[in-house]
């Protein structure tokens, strides 16, 4: 069964961060949901520049990171930082603004994974 819905429900809070806005934990602790199967693929990191639908602006976007959410969030935030540039993390993709693809690259290869250059 679900639960009723509040009227008002909290989005965020300083404390925890971002909360879920379906059970109201923190959404490191959420409930409200079955763990979604990590994505198998071939073990193959890949990294690639886009600019498609950006207006013109490149993005490093880095596919095929076997993680669960959380974990794909965390390296999504070490790799931002390591650029020294902003991003996401959407529908398994770690989106990095600006071409970081070298940095990345060597980032990933660090941490063990078999990464290759996707695209041009």
């Amino acid at each position: 069964m679900s639960h009723p819905k509040p009227a008002s429900s909290l989005v965020y809070s300083t404390e925890h961060g971002r909360m879920c806005p379906g059970c109201g934990n923190a959404l490191a602790a959420c409930t409200c949901g079955k763990a979604r199967p990590v994505a198998q693929g071939d073990g193959i990191v890949r990294v690639s520049r886009e600019t498609k639908g950006r207006k013109g602006k490149g993005v490093t976007l880095v596919r095929g990171v076997a993680l669960d959410a959380l974990s794909l969030a965390q390296l999504g935030k070490e790799l931002k930082a390591a650029c020294g540039s902003g991003g996401t993390v959407k529908d398994g993709v770690i989106e990095i603004q600006g071409d970081h693809c070298d940095t990345v690259v060597e980032k990933l290869k660090q941490r063990g994974m078999t990464v290759k250059r996707a695209g041009g």
